[in-house]
């Protein structure tokens, strides 16, 4: 049976691990409950409980927050201000079609990173300190609110990306960047993949600050913007900052590609409407019951790997981060074990089972599986902040 919980501070979430650790109960830490939940039965701990922003001062570009506050009123607070979460958090609800608020806190725990990760890192990158409750019941406070910390940074960073799976998070504290004034899409049309890395490796090369670069093959571009890219394939680049500066970049950038193909541009509104539906994966929100796969392979590596899963089965897909990032939608099996030899056959990455239906999910694990090195390691780990086991114990089959 699953109980819910819902703590109001650091200290009662601990009195409730502690009693979860003497029984051997699983623990579920849960935010928003808007990702697929692989975890076993048992008590959930919401952060629901835990909401609302702390501390947040524009001049510092520093915001504290209770784990469980909603993600949208992070940014409306941050946008009234004229700043920005910089690794731009995706929303998983479209692809996988949950409901709920996506949570500061969830973000952080599954270090959800958007286009923008080429230049601003990922969330963990933004991440400067965080409260959570060990498996053994004790209240750990990690970092700050300057990057000066170097001891605490490197326990902030094992929380970032950890799932649930190391302790249950109850604030944690990030920096803010300053919104771009103007934004601008370069479009290179009709290129393939192999061309298409070409020049967004030529692009990433050029001192024209590119915040976006992504490929949308033909088989799935007519599915952003309403089909109003030109037809065929699309390669888009994304500038941002002040007008003037973005103007001349654009130039800039487009002389340099003018080489690879046709080139249009996007204005603004189209420009935030275009890499919203790259960074939700938007084109995959439909055939739900298709198996999608989230890949990160060198940018150099991700047109030769699908071009190897195109002759042996059915597969669509749009690749970000240069290249770096594949969404990867089959058309049937999951091709599970075909896929994650290739990836390891190209120098190596990492496969992410996103979506599929009950009948190869549990067959098939969600992450990419660990080397017996990385995986012993990540076993001490566990045991050194969950001795007995339980937080989400349901990600480690």
């Amino acid at each position: 049976m699953t109980k819910t919980r819902y703590p109001a501070s650091a200290e009662e979430a601990a009195a409730l691990i502690r009693d979860c650790a003497g029984s051997g109960t699983p623990v579920v830490p849960r935010g928003g409950g808007t990702r697929l939940d692989f975890a076993v039965s048992g008590t959930v701990l919401s952060t629901a409980g835990l909401a609302g922003i702390a501390v947040y001062n524009p001049a510092e570009m520093v915001m504290t927050a209770g784990a469980g506050t909603p993600l949208a009123e992070v940014e409306a607070a941050l946008a009234a201000n004229g700043q920005m979460l910089p690794f731009e958090p995706a929303d998983s609800r479209p692809v996988l079609g949950t409901a709920g608020e996506p949570t500061i806190g969830g973000v952080f725990a599954a270090n959800v990173s958007g286009p923008r990760r080429l230049t601003a890192g990922a969330a963990r990158d933004s991440l400067l300190g965080v409260t959570f409750v060990n498996g053994r019941g004790e209240v750990i406070r990690a970092g700050g609110r300057v990057m000066k910390n170097v001891t605490g940074l490197d326990l902030v960073k094992l929380m970032a990306g950890s799932r649930g799976t190391l302790g249950y998070m109850t604030d944690v504290t990030f920096r803010v960047l300053p919104a771009p004034r103007a934004t601008e899409t370069v479009v290179v049309t009709g290129l393939d993949d192999a061309h298409a890395a070409a020049a967004m490796a030529t692009a990433m090369s050029l001192p024209v600050e590119v915040s976006g670069a992504a490929h949308l093959p033909f088989t799935v571009a007519g599915r952003f913007l309403s089909g109003a890219l030109p037809q065929g394939a699309a390669t888009v680049f994304r500038l941002e900052g002040l007008p003037h500066s973005v103007s001349v970049r654009t130039e800039k950038l487009t002389a340099a590609l003018s080489a690879f193909g046709v080139i249009t541009w996007l204005d603004e509104p189209q420009s935030l409407t275009l890499w919203r539906q790259i960074r939700d994966a938007a084109p995959y929100a439909q055939d739900r019951g298709k198996v999608l796969w989230r890949v990160s392979v060198a940018p150099t590596a991700g047109h030769l790997l699908m071009g190897a899963l195109r002759l042996h089965a059915g597969a669509d897909c749009f690749y970000d981060w240069q290249g770096g990032l594949i969404w990867l939608r089959m058309e049937a099996d999951p091709e599970a074990d075909f896929l994650r030899k290739a990836i390891r056959q190209l120098g190596g990455g990492h496969a992410t089972l996103v979506r599929a239906p009950d009948r190869f999910r549990k067959d098939i694990p969600a992450f990419e599986p660990e080397a017996p090195a990385v995986a012993a390691l990540s076993a001490r780990i566990r045991e050194k902040f969950d001795p007995r086991g339980i937080f989400n114990p349901g990600l480690m089959g």
